[in-house]
Parts: structure tokens; sequence; C-alpha cells
């Protein structure tokens, strides 16, 4: 799988329905990624969010489980 495996078109969620599908859902669920730089994160993120500065997606989209829903911020 590559990068642009990651930006195709899919389904977008408000800020609400984003947040009710993180209380709903065990944090084994699904993956969510931070893509802003590291002192952006520092400022404040969601809690569990991994970092993967948007620079550094393509070499570490291994960290990305493939097979779970993806919410990025």
């Amino acid at each position: 799988m590559g990068v642009l495996d990651y930006f195709k078109s899919v389904p977008t969620m408000s800020a609400e329905e984003a947040r009710r599908f993180l209380a709903e859902k065990d944090p084994d669920e699904y993956n969510l990624v931070d893509v802003r730089q590291p002192a952006e994160y520092e400022r404040g993120h969601i809690p569990g969010a991994n970092l993967i500065p948007m620079a550094e997606l393509k070499d570490r989209l291994h960290e990305i489980d493939p097979e779970k829903p993806t919410i990025v911020n």
C-alpha cells in the first residue's frame, strides 16, 4: 500500500461525528493520526492520537493499520 492509497476520496465527518465515533469505539478499533508538526501537537491534541507529521507520513505508513478506519487530524 502506498501513500496515495490513504488520500483517495473518502467519506468525511464533522467534528461532532468524529467525537461520537471516538466515544463509541475502543481505541484499538481505529487509527487516530495527527499530521501536524510536533510543536502544534504538544500545544494540544486528541488523547491517543499518533503524531505522524505530514512530511514523515510516506516513511511511516507501516504504523497505520490499513484494516482499521483511520481518522486524521
